[in-house]
């Protein structure tokens, strides 16, 4: 992968993570977790990290955003929304983001490896992301399809269960 698309992918998660904070409503800083995620997939992709990066989207932007979206639902997002801002807190924890910022810095500096560039990887001759496949599709479908449609009516449990009967 390029330099270019690294930094657009790099950038385009740390946005989105912040979002996830600064947000006030929690559906919108949800689906800025999920997007985050996709960035965090796409970098993985860009390392080779096939697996991984697919595995990050099956798993953490499906079946764990089901849980957050269940739980989500359940909140009352009005008075979320309405709750006051507790600024002590929120210039404390800026004050320990500043402080975990400058540490890192020193140790970089002071660290001779984390400056300097690692060579390349070898490739391997085995695709991992084509074995797995076909292991998952051969053997494991069945349970494989299931883990899908579980997911898919979780999601649909948690809209139903979640939803208020009008006044």
């Amino acid at each position: 992968m390029s330099p270019f698309l690294f930094w657009i992918f790099a950038v385009f998660t740390v946005i989105f993570g912040a979002a996830v904070i600064l947000n006030r409503n929690p559906v919108a800083s949800a689906l800025s977790l999920v997007v985050s995620f996709l960035g965090l997939s796409a970098l993985f992709m860009s390392l080779d990290a096939f697996f991984v990066g697919i595995i990050q989207v099956l798993v953490y932007a499906g079946a764990v955003m089901v849980l957050f979206l269940f739980i989500i639902m359940l909140l009352d997002i009005r008075a979320e929304e309405r709750r006051q801002i507790n600024w002590l807190a929120a210039v404390g924890g800026l004050g320990v983001a500043v402080i975990l910022l400058i540490q890192i810095c020193v140790v970089i500096r002071h660290f001779q490896s984390a400056r300097s560039t690692f060579s390349s990887l070898a490739r391997s001759t085995t695709d991992d992301v084509w074995n797995i496949g076909r292991l998952l599709f051969t053997n494991y479908n069945l349970p494989f399809q299931i883990i899908g449609v579980l997911v898919l009516v979780a999601t649909i449990g948690v809209v139903l269960l979640s939803r208020r009967e009008p006044r």
